[in-house]
């Protein structure tokens, strides 16, 4: 699978992009692909502070319900409403309009991955 270099990788399976002190979040096609066919979101609220770690919403998909990892920080400012109605766009389009939510972030954690890495954690063929 390729990886966008755009974007930055948790070991939990999200990616971020960040314009200014704004990042968009999805989870990769690797998690995607793990879930199988994703039936449900439940997305955190607009307004809702989030930690980077730690959950704030659920996957559910015809194999399992999955936590969702918040890659940073911030404050939910939106959220794919598309994405909400249309639960199979995660599997079909997880880098584009398959995306989650949006934060307005103050930073962007140091120990996320870069496309390669996270291609190297996936693969199990990384350092």
């Amino acid at each position: 699978m390729d990886y966008p270099g755009d974007r930055l990788y948790t070991p939990d399976h999200e990616w971020i992009t960040v314009d200014g002190d704004v990042a968009r979040v999805g989870i990769t096609s690797y998690a995607a692909q793990a879930l199988g066919d994703v039936v449900y979101l439940d997305l955190p609220e607009v307004g809702t502070v989030v930690t980077a770690g730690e959950s704030c919403g659920e996957i559910e998909s015809t194999k399992s319900v999955s936590d969702l990892v918040a890659p940073a920080d911030g404050e939910v400012v939106s959220h794919n409403e598309a994405a909400v109605d249309a639960p199979e766009t995660v599997n079909t389009d997880p880098f584009g309009d398959g995306w989650l939510y949006t934060l307005r972030v103050g930073a962007v954690p140091e120990d996320l991955l870069d496309a390669e890495a996270y291609a190297a954690l996936v693969t199990g063929e990384g350092a």
